[in-house]
Formats: C-alpha cells, structure tokens, sequence
C-alpha cells in the first residue's frame, strides 16, 4: 500500500506550532516540559492552538516526567485530560503506560484508546523503555493505537534504524510506525529509505532570545541551572520546511 509522507513537529507552544505549520508540518505534536520528556499542556495553550492552526493537532496526555507506570490518581487525571482534548477539537491524542515489569499496560491503555475516540492515538516513546520491542509492538497493536513513536530502542532514531525498519516490516498495514528523536535534514533521506517508514516526528528547533532586558544575577527558577531561563526554542520555519522538501522529493 503506497502512502503519502507526513512530518509531524513537536512543537511546545502555540507559537511554535504555528511555526512548523508555515513550514509544513502537516500535524503538530504539542506538549509542556520538553525537558521532562513532555507533558499534557493546560487547557488555554491547547483551545488557542486549536483555533489557530488549519492542520491536525495531537496532545501529549502526560501527567508528569519520569516513568511511565501511572497510579490511579494519575490515570483519573489522563482520562480527564483526554476528555478536555476531545472537547476542544483535538485530532488525536499521545500516551503511554507501562507495567511495573515493563511491559504494556493493555489494560488500561486500551480503555484510554477507546475513551479518546473518535481521535487518533499515538503511543509514544514509552515503547522504547520496554523490554521486548515486539511483543510491545503486538500488546500495542492489540489496544487499537494508531501508531507507534519510536527512536527504535535507543536515544536517538538514527541509532536505531535497524530496529525502526524491522518494526515497519512486521506492523506492516496493521499500525503506523513513526521514527522520532535525533531527526533532522542530515539524516531524513537515510531514515527514509532504510526504514520505509512513512511518518517523521522531529523538532527543527531553533534558539529564540527573550526580550528580558533585566536579568537576575545568581538566582534561578527553575530546579536545574542548566536550562536556560532567557532562551525559547521554536520551530524554525525554514529548516522545517528544508526537511519537509527532502521528504517529498
């Protein structure tokens, strides 16, 4: 079955979102805390991009960083966030849950799968922390998700190109597997014919500098230093739209 090609950007804010779609995304990704990995946003981000943007928008349903293994509270929490997503005109939806062992929660992600309908569902990186990647493939396959995103087992996707194509040849038309992590111009030709993949998640980010003229010597807000304060990272239209030309060509 022949498919068109579709990049897909994680974008963090409004404005980034509406950067990737002057790019050409042709669906964005949109969550909070990046550097957790992501999170669900709040419900005012999530309304204003969805009156903004023309393209599809998915939401991250990710009550905190960290693991993937939810207590009750926190499912309570991802149904009603999935809720709010289907209320505001959300296309579709991105989670993960694990068990304690690792493996596919298939309980309780097939009932979140069936919650979010009729939007899609992505179940996100949480299938590379898992042990088997196949029998994850299957438990997932088995939940109704409509796709995979995955940096095939390691950091980054390039890495894990082997994996990525072995994944894409055993899903086959059965659920879309989407490579994400690391993507970007140098190696999107090579992760698409390697892998046969059909859709790229990437971020094609670019640093933006805050207009802050005062800044507060010794002191920061945030928990780790290391992250910049006076620095925001969006979607660079043009880098977006370079990728989105590799593709197509």
């Amino acid at each position: 079955m022949k498919h068109n090609y579709l990049i897909e950007a994680c974008t963090t804010s409004v404005i980034s979102a509406i950067e990737a779609q002057k790019g050409g995304a042709k669906r964005v990704e949109l969550c909070d805390n990046i550097y957790e990995g992501g999170t669900t946003p709040g419900y005012g981000t999530i309304k204003t991009a969805r009156e903004i943007l023309t393209i599809d928008l998915n939401v991250m349903i990710r009550p905190r960083g960290q693991d993937f293994c939810y207590s009750d509270i926190e499912f309570r929490i991802m149904k009603e966030d999935i809720e709010v997503c289907k209320q505001l005109g959300a296309d579709g939806v991105v989670f993960g849950i694990l068990k304690t062992d690792g493996n596919i929660d298939i309980e309780r992600s097939t009932e979140l799968v069936n919650l979010a309908r009729p939007m899609s569902v992505t179940f996100h990186h949480a299938f590379d922390m898992t042990p088997d990647p196949f029998k994850a493939l299957e438990d997932i396959i088995s939940t109704g998700a409509d796709r995979i995103l995955t940096s095939g087992h390691k950091n980054k996707a390039y890495d894990g190109i082997d994996l990525i194509r072995d994944l894409v040849n055993k899903a086959g038309d059965r659920i879309i597997i989407m490579p994400g992590s690391g993507i970007n111009e140098n190696n999107i030709r090579e992760m698409k014919e390697k892998t046969g993949a059909w859709e790229f998640h990437l971020t094609g980010w670019k640093a933006i500098d805050s207009p802050m003229k005062f800044r507060k010597k010794g002191i920061s807000m945030g928990s780790l230093s290391q992250i910049p304060e006076y620095e925001m990272k969006i979607t660079d239209t043009v880098h977006f739209e370079r990728i989105v030309r590799m593709v197509d060509e």
